[in-house]
């Protein structure tokens, strides 16, 4: 079936599999603040930072489609990221499903993704700035968090990612 996926990668130029993406992360940055501002909701730090790995994966897709000979290397990052990300949303996963074991965001020590997060807050609060907390489900939609949704996006981005890794030379 990964056979078959793959050589379907081969029908259409790389430019236009990168650029897919890019508009694909791009949306869905562009979705998620909207349904922020829509419904009231508040993002956590790992919220916020989900957001910023889909908006570098969107940029080096836009990389990909202006510089497609650098293909291999803009998948690698691409592939590192989404795994990345896949990691941060199973870890949120994992502090909305055991509220009481996860350190809360915000309470304690703050790690590196939260200080990241509130430098970004600080320059640039609307995007940026978190409001929330780590283990709350503001948002289920078919029985998933949000946290769970994005865990499945970057799962989605890293098959994607593999994909172009194994696409045949054009």
């Amino acid at each position: 079936m990964f056979r078959i996926m793959t050589k379907c990668f081969s029908y259409f130029p790389v430019r236009a599999w990168f650029s897919a993406l890019s508009a694909g992360t791009f949306g869905v940055a562009a979705a998620g603040m909207q349904l922020q501002q829509l419904l009231s909701l508040s993002p956590c730090p790992y919220c916020i930072f989900q957001r910023l790995l889909y908006l570098v994966i969107g940029a080096l897709a836009l990389a990909g489609f202006l510089l497609p000979v650098a293909a291999p290397l803009w998948a690698g990052l691409i592939l590192l990221l989404a795994l990345g990300g896949f990691g941060v949303a199973a870890y949120q996963t994992w502090m909305q499903a055991y509220p009481d074991l996860a350190p809360e965001c915000g309470f304690t020590d703050p790690d590196l993704v939260e200080r990241l997060v509130d430098l970004l807050g600080m320059q640039w609060p609307s995007l940026f700035l978190a409001t929330g907390f780590c283990s709350s489900k503001e948002w289920v939609f078919l029985g998933l968090s949000m946290a769970n949704w994005s865990m499945l996006l970057f799962a989605g981005i890293a098959v994607y990612a593999l994909m172009l890794l194994r696409r045949p030379a054009a």
